[in-house]
């Protein structure tokens, strides 16, 4: 299997695409080999220098520690998604899997996801990361971000600059969009 490697604007972090299916719900964070029976995961965190990975639809970043290089992690990386695949496996998280329960939102936090999942993550996931709402309070928005946008350097300013004023244009209620 062909698996494409592509750079993200986090030096820590590189998106790998695979030709086949990543996750069939959505996008999933893994940072703990203990939180996780996905036996490849669990793979690719035993990696010596690895932090976590993030799984999306067609595609998965992983994120390394600074003082290891990418060229001493790309081929063992490369080597369990094809072992993965070449086992008959149609993609790394089966829809059985459920992370966690679904919540009843207000207006004003309707409008909020809306615009995040049509305008904002789209282009995170070309980043190879992901951003998710977490909640609103006093004109505040909290948000999470995952993959390659995790301890990213460009992250505060990507926040600050582009989704808060995304946000705030769309959503007057919104004065701030900080990150867990």
């Amino acid at each position: 299997m062909f698996v494409q490697i592509q750079n993200t604007p986090n030096p820590n972090s590189l998106k790998f695409i695979p030709e086949g299916k990543v996750s069939e719900v959505g996008p999933v964070e893994f940072l703990d080999s203990k939180n996780t029976d996905n036996q490849f995961i669990k793979n690719i965190l035993s990696i010596e220098g690895v932090r976590g990975i993030f799984v999306y639809d067609d595609f998965l970043s992983v994120n390394k520690q600074s003082d290891v290089e990418w060229e001493d992690l790309k081929h063992i990386i490369i080597s369990y998604i094809n072992e993965h695949y070449s086992k008959g496996n149609k993609s790394i998280i089966q829809k059985a899997f459920n992370n966690e329960a679904k919540k009843d939102y207000n207006e004003i936090e309707k409008k909020i996801i809306n615009i995040l999942e049509t305008k904002v993550r789209p282009a995170v996931a070309r980043d190879g990361g992901d951003i998710t709402f977490h909640n609103f309070l006093d004109g505040k928005v909290t948000v999470k971000l995952q993959g390659s946008c995790s301890g990213c350097p460009s992250s505060t300013m990507t926040l600050k600059r582009g989704v808060e004023n995304l946000l705030s244009h769309y959503v007057p209620e919104v004065k701030e969009v900080i990150s867990i």
